[in-house]
C-alpha cells in the first residue's frame, strides 16, 4: 500500500470521516447514506462480494490490526484512502465496536428500470427456442432489514432470478440487511418498482402468473401452485405483520398459502420465501 493511501484518525472531527458517523441511528443513515449516494460494506466477505460485482468503494475504515487482512482487498483501488485508527476511537465514530474488522463506504449504484431487470432474466432470449423458466420475487414493504437480507441469501441460494422491492421496503443495500445477506444482494438482480401495487400489470404483460404468499381466502397449497408448473412465476411476500396490501391481494393470479401443523398458522417472512423458493426451484 502507498503511504498516500493510509490515513491515521486523530480527530474525529475531520469532514472526510462523515460517511461513517453515527452509524447506529437507522433513521438517519437510511436518509443520509441515500442522499450521499453511498452504502456501507462490512467485513471480508461482504466487501469482497460488492467489490467483485463491480461496486466502487469510496473509503475503507478498520483498525490497525486488520490491515494486512484487508491489503488484498484496498490495493486494488490505491487511490482510496484507508482511514486506520485505534479500535476505541473508531468504536466513538461509528457507534459499535467494529468486531468484523472492516468497513467500506461503497458507491451507491443507480438502480436499473424494472422491465430491464426482468429482460435480463434471460425470459425472451433470442434464438433459444422456447423461453427458458424464470422466477422472482416481490418484497412488499418490508420493515425490517434482516428480513430483507434473509429474503435475498434465500434467493440466491435458490436460483431466483431476480428480486424487486416496493416503494416502502427496507433498503437492502442498509448494512444490516447487506450483513444477513451475506453479499448475495450484491449477486442477484434486484430494483425498486416505482408504483405498487400497479406494478403488478407489468409483470404480467411480461408473461409472469403473479402468485401472493397468503393466508387470505381462496388461497391453494404451495404444493399446488408447483403442480401447476409456471413457465414464468412471480412470488410477493408480504410485510411483517399484516401481509399482502389489499390493493396487491386484488391483483394476484394466485393466493398461495404454506400447510402448517400444530396449530402453527404462519412463518416469518424470510422462512416463508425460503420455503417457497426451494419447492419452486
Amino acid at each position: 500500500m502507498a503511504d498516500s493511501q493510509l490515513h491515521r484518525i486523530t480527530e474525529l472531527s475531520d469532514p472526510a470521516l462523515d460517511d461513517y458517523l453515527r452509524m447506529t441511528d437507522v433513521r438517519l443513515r437510511a436518509r443520509v447514506e441515500v442522499e450521499r449516494g453511498l452504502f456501507m460494506a462490512e467485513s471480508y466477505e461482504v466487501i469482497s462480494r460488492a467489490v467483485d460485482a463491480g461496486m466502487a468503494p469510496r473509503s475503507f475504515l478498520m483498525a490497525e490490526k486488520w490491515k494486512e487482512k484487508f491489503a488484498p482487498l484496498y490495493e486494488q483501488f490505491p487511490d482510496v484512502p484507508v482511514y486506520v485508527g485505534e479500535g476505541e476511537l473508531i468504536e466513538q465514530l461509528t457507534g459499535f465496536h467494529l468486531h468484523r474488522g472492516a468497513l467500506a463506504a461503497m458507491q451507491r449504484p443507480a438502480l436499473p428500470e424494472v422491465a430491464e431487470v426482468l429482460r435480463d432474466t434471460g425470459v425472451h432470449e433470442a434464438g433459444a427456442g422456447s423461453p427458458r423458466r424464470s422466477r422472482i420475487a416481490i418484497l412488499e414493504d418490508l420493515v425490517d432489514h434482516t428480513n430483507v437480507g434473509a429474503c435475498f441469501r434465500s434467493a440466491a441460494a435458490m436460483g431466483v432470478d431476480a428480486v424487486l422491492v416496493t416503494p416502502r421496503c427496507a433498503d437492502p443495500l442498509y448494512r444490516r440487511a447487506i450483513r444477513v445477506s451475506m453479499g448475495t444482494v450484491f449477486q442477484v438482480p434486484w430494483t425498486r418498482v416505482e408504483s405498487w401495487p400497479a406494478g403488478i400489470d407489468l409483470l404480467r404483460d411480461a408473461g409472469y402468473v403473479v402468485a401472493g404468499m397468503t393466508l387470505g381466502e381462496g388461497a391453494i397449497g404451495l404444493d399446488e401452485l408447483v403442480a401447476e408448473d409456471h413457465q414464468h412465476l412471480a412470488l410477493v411476500f408480504g410485510t411483517e405483520g399484516h401481509g399482502l396490501t389489499p390493493g396487491a391481494d386484488r391483483r394476484l393470479d394466485r393466493r398461495v398459502t404454506i400447510p402448517m401443523m400444530h396449530g402453527v398458522d404462519s412463518l416469518n417472512v424470510a422462512a416463508s420465501s425460503a420455503v417457497a423458493f426451494y419447492a419452486t426451484r
